[in-house]
């Protein structure tokens, strides 16, 4: 499953903009799902790497929020974006299981009770800033995700935002895109011993440097 790393640096509101900052040399416009799941998810991305590069995305794309909580999340994630090979019974449960686990650990984290609905307007939020390709074929494409995670406790509480890097891969199953593990695993024999691109800010020259392609929107 995912390869991922966290950033040691936490960033809050009012931050300065970068001591380095850059414009980012390299955009992309990805697209979008031809249609929405029962899960509430996109499914139906087009046969592209850019399409590939969307559903990895938006697999690692969370939200957690009011009665929502990281195990409807990555349930929803398993439902929507995994192979056929890879939605066992037991990696079902491992997911679950994991979910869990964030999710008790945010709470922790928020001082928050276990259970029920988190506080108005407290999240966490997983979203994508940046994108590298490893490997491009046809039906299979490999993929570096920068994400910001940004985390909030409530409403008068502040904001803080940390970084993940995560390897990923989907596979083309003749109808879209699915994330595999099988995939990610030949990703990683790939990358082993090579160094991984730096976790940095959209608008930085260490963005540039690293060579990440920042999604439209994103800032």
């Amino acid at each position: 499953m995912p390869h991922e790393d966290h950033s040691a640096r936490t960033r809050k509101p009012g931050s300065s903009v970068p001591d380095e900052w850059a414009q980012s040399k390299q955009w992309a416009a990805l697209p979008r799902g031809k249609r929405t799941d029962s899960n509430g998810n996109e499914v139906l991305f087009p046969h592209t790497a850019e399409g590939a590069v969307s559903i990895l995305s938006a697999a690692n794309s969370t939200t957690a929020q009011g009665s929502r909580d990281m195990v409807d999340e990555q349930m929803g994630v398993y439902d929507s974006y995994l192979t056929a090979a890879d939605q066992t019974p037991t990696n079902k449960e491992k997911v679950k299981q994991r979910a869990i686990q964030t999710d008790a650990a945010l709470r922790e984290k928020f001082g928050i009770p276990a259970k029920g609905d988190m506080p108005p307007r407290a999240y966490s939020r997983v979203r994508t800033i940046g994108f590298k390709i490893i490997k491009k074929l046809k039906d299979e494409v490999s993929v570096y995700i920068l994400a910001r995670v940004t985390m909030k406790a409530g409403a008068i509480e502040k904001t803080h935002s940390s970084y993940t890097r995560t390897l990923l891969a989907a596979e083309w199953d003749g109808n879209d895109w699915k994330m595999s593990s099988a995939a990610t695993l030949r990703a990683a024999q790939q990358v082993e011993g090579k160094p991984r691109p730096a976790m940095a800010l959209p608008g930085t020259k260490k963005f540039n440097r690293a060579g990440w392609t920042a999604p439209r929107g994103t800032s």
